[in-house]
């Protein structure tokens, strides 16, 4: 058996590796579309916004861990940034509690800043929250929006906006494009929605975007709108929206971010941060 520390390695995006990835994401939460390596080709090697920029610690031929963090493009503070958003981590079972993460995490961090990257964000569960907080020095933004929404908006409404994803023809084309995903899109007034399937029957989450998709459809499907996220830019209240009772909700989901640049800001304001499902991939 080897006995050696494992040793890092920038993540690559090559077929070999990405099986590789894909074999420790099944083997750490069960296979899922999200997981082959057809999807992680998609997330890490095709995203206009760039390659993916992250660290793997290989124990000889075993994939001990592997973290990963996503290009995407960004408005902060009215100008137009190069940000990181923090995704797939696994450890694999006989390597866990060595603190191998965190030492990814860092890799992963140094390496954006050498790039040209400005900041991180993320979507950080009940569980893992804390580390981002305490370990890596992330900020907690907010806690997510979750709930449904009685009427769709057509136009975004005017409102101090500090960070915001941006969306163009190409990076929203990309996003459609998810093989492990369906998605419909709804040209309404000045805003594309797009629709995803959620793990609630009948549920689909939705997004808003200004930018439009070729195949973008006059009517919204049918069955109950999800909104999940933050945006000053939408009146929430006026839409009708009814909060996710806790219950439907796997867990908290919380909003973090660490800058990497002097560009960047030092922190994020919640009520002036617009961010939807788009932004952070959980369907």
């Amino acid at each position: 058996m080897n006995t050696a520390p494992p040793q890092i390695q920038p993540t690559h995006t090559d077929p070999e590796a990405l099986g590789a990835y894909a074999g420790l994401l099944w083997e750490v939460f069960g296979a899922g579309p999200k997981f082959t390596p057809q999807a992680l080709a998609w997330r890490y090697r095709d995203n206009p916004a760039g390659t993916v920029v992250g660290a793997d610690a290989w124990a000889g031929e075993t994939l001990a861990a592997h973290y990963v963090a996503c290009p995407l493009a960004a408005t902060v503070e009215g100008q137009p940034l190069k940000g990181l958003l923090s995704l797939n981590t696994a450890t694999h079972p006989a390597f866990q509690g060595q603190g191998l993460f965190t030492r990814l995490a860092r890799e992963a961090y140094d390496r954006g800043t050498d790039l040209g990257y400005d900041f991180v964000i993320g979507v950080a569960n009940a569980q893992s929250t804390p580390g981002f907080l305490g370990r890596l020095g992330f900020q907690h933004v907010g806690r997510l929006e979750a709930g449904l929404l009685a009427r769709t908006p057509r136009r975004f409404e005017a409102a101090e906006v500090q960070f915001s994803g941006t969306w163009d023809a190409a990076t929203l084309a990309w996003r459609l494009a998810n093989p492990a995903a369906a998605y419909r899109t709804v040209r309404r007034g000045a805003l594309t929605g797009v629709y995803a399937d959620t793990h609630l029957p009948g549920v689909r989450c939705a997004g808003f975007v200004e930018a439009e998709a070729g195949d973008a459809r006059a009517g919204a499907p049918l069955g109950l709108t999800l909104f999940l996220g933050l945006d000053p830019r939408m009146p929430l209240r006026r839409l009708g929206f009814v909060p996710l009772p806790d219950r439907f909700r796997p867990s908290p989901l919380n909003l973090i971010y660490r800058p990497l640049s002097a560009r960047a800001p030092r922190s994020l304001d919640p009520r002036a941060t617009a961010i939807s499902f788009l932004d952070f991939d959980p369907y």
